[in-house]
């Protein structure tokens, strides 16, 4: 009987859920905060996270790597160092991005808009040769008219907020492709925690060029703080880079869309936002484009 492997997706499923319920942290956290400063300080916060883990496997791997040379240990090093800086400029501005659109627009949006980098990735394979079959171009459709509707009908026209998210979507399919990567050849829990310093140390740097850092509204947003620093960075993205490692990225892509579904709740739960019909709408066709772009080919044939 074929072993089921409950790991991976038991990881991405609470990344999802940690993710989409971090969309309301970070709304609230700008009551207080630019986003700059938020993303400067929740991504240390979830580097420090790491050290304690990093420390542990440490001393296991190297009573694995005994016999190692000293060549393989270094070349794995220069990879790793490579991959968390190209998954850090690539999460730096993704975030960001991300963050200033939450400013403008609501979080059950653009926990959707968000979500069509999850579309985006199949067709980003199309720079690598990677044809795209018909079920990705009909994916593709339903998400734009998901789009129209989610942000062009009604009273919710489009926003720059729309835009900035929209732009973080794009950025997003750089990274998961960049972690999809990396991930396999150096080690998760520091691919994550380098890739955090290296965001959290560029926002910082925009953070003082841009914003005022006041110490006491960081301690009012102490709780979103803490939440999308520990739980968002330290925990879910490190499950994201554990999760996909050896793991069908298709299945493992679509996994991750859930967190559109939960942003939407989290919206609606802690910050008592409401969706009109056509938004209603344009996050059903969205969702429907993301599940059918992720339907394995092998399916098709089944009876």
């Amino acid at each position: 009987m074929k072993k089921v492997n409950l790991r991976n997706p038991l990881l991405l499923t609470i990344a999802a859920a940690i993710w989409g319920f971090a969309f309301a942290a970070q709304s609230e956290a700008m009551d207080y905060i630019g986003p700059f400063t938020l993303n400067c300080i929740r991504n240390v916060i979830g580097a420090l996270v790491l050290v304690p883990v990093i420390f542990v496997t440490d001393r296991y791997e190297k009573s694995r790597e005994n016999g190692c040379k000293k060549e393989e240990r270094a070349e794995d090093k220069r990879l790793l160092l490579t991959g968390g800086i190209c998954c850090g400029l690539l999460l730096t501005v993704a975030t960001n991005l991300q963050q200033l659109g939450i400013k403008y627009t609501t979080v059950g949006k653009a926990g959707f808009i968000t979500a069509i980098y999850i579309v985006l990735v199949p067709v980003a394979g199309l720079f690598f040769k990677k044809k795209c079959g018909l079920t990705v171009w009909i994916s593709v459709g339903l998400a734009l008219t998901g789009f129209y509707f989610l942000t062009m009908i009604g009273e919710s026209s489009f926003t720059k907020g729309d835009i900035f998210v929209l732009l973080c979507a794009i950025v997003f399919t750089g990274h998961i492709l960049c972690v999809d990567y990396f991930s396999p050849k150096v080690n998760g829990v520091k691919l994550s925690c380098l890739q955090f310093l290296v965001c959290g140390l560029l926002s910082g740097i925009v953070m003082l060029c841009r914003e005022s850092l006041v110490p006491t509204d960081i301690v009012k947003a102490w709780a979103p703080i803490l939440y999308t620093g520990v739980l968002s960075c330290g925990v879910a993205y490190t499950f994201q880079i554990l999760g996909q490692k050896n793991y069908n990225p298709a299945v493992a892509a679509l996994i991750m869309s859930l967190e559109s579904v939960f942003s939407v709740l989290g919206g609606w739960l802690f910050l008592h936002e409401t969706l009109s019909a056509s938004e209603g709408l344009g996050c059903i066709l969205i969702f429907a484009g993301i599940i059918l772009s992720q339907i394995p080919k092998e399916w098709y044939g089944r009876h």
